[in-house]
C-alpha cells in the first residue's frame, strides 16, 4: 500500500517519464450519476465526478485547502462579519464560450436556494433566504452586485464557516443563458446543454452504461493537464470492475467513492506483487458508540464511569481486524470525533477514552455497577446493515469478555432508527456516525453535539461546549479551529462517545497511472492525471 501523492488543479508538473499517446483516464462508478444539476446533487460520488464539469468562486485543492477559483482572492469581510465582497476573474468563460459575470453568480445562487435541494440550507445564513425558500421571493435580498465582476453578500449573523460552504456544489455556477433557453428542468439532461465552467465537459452519455468527457479548450484555469478524455463506466458488479481493471480497461478503481470487496482488498494487501497498487486515504467518516446522556444507565454524571468503562473495554485494533477488511476499509479512531484528514482532527492517540485497558475497565465497571443491575438487559441499537451488525457482534463479544456484561444487538430499519435516536433519544447505547459534508468542524458540532442539535441522539447538553461552538461558528475556519478542538476535548472529558473507527477510501491504481487518488472528501481533479507509456 502506498500513500497518494499531491497534485494540483491545473495539471501536474513536467513529467519525468514518457506519456502514452492515448491520454484517456477511465474508471468505473457503481451507479448512474443521480443528479447533474448542482442545485440538486446529494451524492458524494456525483460531486466527485461533476466537480470536474462545474466550478464556483472557490475550490478545495489536493490538501483540502480552500483556494480561489472564479474569484480573484478571498472576499473582503466587513468588521461586523456580515458583508462578504467577492471579486470575479475577468475573461472567465463557460465551456460553451459564454462569459461568466456577477449575474451568473446571483442567478445560480438564487436558483439553488429556490430549488430547495438537500443542501439548499447552506444559503440559510444569507439575508432573504427564507423568503426565497418559501416561494415568496425569487431573489435573496442579501445577494447583490455592484458591477459585472463584484458580488456582495449580506448575512443574518456572523458565520465564519460560510466561507467554507461557498466552495461547495450548490454554489457552483450554471450558465443562466443556457438554463433559460433550454429549460430549467431539462438543461442538464443533454451533453449539448450541460454547460459548466470546469475543466471538462460531458460529450456523450449512455444512461446506465457510460459517460464520456473531454477537456475544455481555453479553460480559464489554464492547462487542463495531460488528460484529454475521461471514460466512466457504470458497473454495478464489483467483480466486473476488478476484472476490467486487471485487464487494463480501467485506469483505476476508487473514483466516485467506489470501495473494494473485502476479498479483493485483502488480496491486494497481502500479495507482495500487488500491494503497491492499493492506496488508502482517510474518508472523512467516523463511527462511534453513542450514550444516552438523559435517561438510562449512562445518563448524567452518575453514568460517566460506566461510559468510560465501556469505552476503554474496547480493543479497537481487534475491532478493525474483525470488520475493516485488514484495515483497508477503516482504521482505529483514537484522535477525537472528527475524522483523520479533516481540519480539527486532534491527532493520533489524543482521545484517552479510546485507550484499551481491559483490567482497568473491569475494575471501573465493577465499582460503578457491582451487582450488574444498571446494565441488565442493555442493548446496542443500530440500523440494519452487514457492517453495523458485524460491529455490534464484535463489541458485544468484547464487552462480555472484558466486562462480563451481556449486551444484546438490536437492529431496526433505518427510518425507525433515526426517528427514535435523533427525535427521541430512545436508545441507551447506539450506533452513531457522521460523514463530513465539508472540511469545517461546524458541520459536526452544530448538528451532533450542541444542545438540541438535530442529530444529537445522546440528548447531550453542556453550556460550556455550546459557548465554544458559538464562538467558533462566528470566526473564519483558521481562527475557529482551536475553539472546535477545545469543544472536542470537552466531549472527551464528558465521555459523550466511544469512538470506534475512521473510514478509509481505497484506490486501486495501475503503476503507469500517475496523479490520481484523493483527499478525505474528494477524488483528485482529473487535470492531475497522467498515463505513462506502458
Amino acid at each position: 500500500m502506498t500513500l497518494v501523492a499531491a497534485c494540483t488543479l491545473g495539471g501536474s508538473s513536467a513529467p519525468t517519464e514518457a506519456l502514452a499517446a492515448d491520454q484517456t483516464l477511465s474508471f468505473p462508478i457503481g451507479q448512474e450519476v443521480g443528479d447533474f444539476d448542482p442545485a440538486q446533487i446529494t451524492s458524494p460520488a456525483d460531486v466527485d465526478v461533476l466537480r470536474n464539469v462545474f466550478s464556483g468562486l472557490y475550490r478545495f485543492d489536493d490538501k483540502l485547502h480552500e483556494v480561489p477559483d472564479l474569484a480573484t482572492a478571498f472576499p473582503d469581510i466587513s468588521a461586523d462579519g456580515l458583508m462578504y465582497t467577492f471579486r470575479l476573474r475577468r475573461g472567465a468563460k463557460f465551456s460553451n464560450g459564454d462569459p461568466i459575470t456577477a449575474d451568473d453568480v446571483i442567478f445560480s445562487w438564487n436558483r439553488a436556494a429556490a430549488k430547495q435541494g438537500q443542501y439548499a440550507t447552506l444559503f440559510s445564513v444569507v439575508r432573504g433566504y427564507v423568503a426565497v425558500a418559501q416561494g415568496h421571493a425569487t431573489q435573496m435580498s442579501g445577494l447583490t452586485k455592484t458591477d459585472d465582476y463584484t458580488v456582495e453578500t449580506t448575512l443574518n449573523q456572523p458565520a465564519g464557516y460560510w466561507l467554507t460552504e461557498v466552495g461547495l456544489w450548490p454554489m457552483w455556477l450554471v450558465d443562466r443563458k443556457v438554463v433559460t433557453a433550454a429549460g430549467d428542468d431539462v438543461w442538464y439532461t443533454s451533453p449539448e446543454t450541460l454547460v459548466g465552467s470546469g475543466p471538462f465537459r460531458l460529450t456523450a452519455h449512455v444512461v446506465g452504461q457510460s459517460l464520456d468527457f473531454a477537456a475544455v479548450s481555453g479553460w480559464y484555469g489554464g492547462s487542463t493537464g495531460a488528460t484529454k478524455r475521461v471514460h466512466v463506466g457504470v458497473e454495478t458488479d464489483q467483480a466486473v470492475q476488478v476484472t476490467k481493471y486487471e485487464s487494463g480497461v480501467y485506469s483505476l478503481i476508487g473514483y466516485g467513492r467506489q470501495s473494494l470487496s473485502p476479498a479483493t482488498a485483502v488480496r491486494y494487501t497481502t500479495d507482495a506483487k500487488l500491494n503497491d497498487q492499493l492506496r488508502l486515504v482517510p474518508a472523512g467518516l467516523t463511527y462511534w458508540v453513542g450514550f444516552n446522556m438523559q435517561t438510562g444507565p449512562f445518563a448524567g454524571d452518575a453514568g460517566k464511569a460506566g461510559r468510560h468503562a465501556f469505552s476503554t473495554a474496547i480493543d479497537r485494533k481487534a475491532l478493525v481486524d474483525a470488520v475493516c477488511s485488514a484495515g483497508t476499509a477503516c482504521t482505529q479512531a483514537t484522535g477525537g470525533v472528527l475524522s483523520k484528514g479533516l481540519a480539527g482532527y486532534l491527532g493520533d492517540g489524543a482521545d484517552a477514552n479510546a485507550t484499551f485497558d481491559a483490567a482497568a475497565a473491569k475494575r471501573e465497571y465493577t465499582a460503578w455497577d457491582p451487582s450488574g443491575s444498571k446494565v441488565k438487559g442493555l442493548a446496542y441499537t443500530f440500523d440494519t446493515n452487514p457492517f453495523n451488525q458485524a460491529v455490534c457482534t464484535n463489541l458485544a463479544a468484547q464487552w462480555k469478555q472484558n466486562l462480563g456484561v451481556t449486551v444484546a444487538c438490536s437492529d431496526t430499519d433505518t427510518q425507525t432508527f433515526f426517528d427514535q435516536r435523533d427525535g427521541r433519544c430512545a436508545y441507551s447505547a447506539f450506533r452513531q456516525s457522521w460523514s463530513a459534508d465539508y472540511n469545517n468542524p461546524q458541520d459536526w458540532f452544530d448538528y451532533l453535539f450542541v444542545t438540541h442539535g438535530t442529530s444529537n441522539g445522546s440528548c447531550y447538553s453542556n453550556p460550556a461546549l455550546d459557548s465554544l461552538v458559538a464562538t467558533a461558528d462566528a470566526k473564519p475556519v483558521g481562527l475557529a479551529l482551536s475553539y472546535y478542538q477545545a469543544a472536542d476535548h470537552v466531549l472527551i472529558g464528558d465521555v459523550v462517545y466511544a469512538a470506534l473507527v475512521y473510514g478509509v477510501q481505497e484506490y486501486l491504481v495501475h503503476p503507469y497511472v500517475k496523479g490520481v487518488g484523493g483527499t478525505a472528501l474528494y477524488d483528485f481533479y482529473w487535470t492531475s492525471a497522467e498515463i505513462l507509456q506502458h
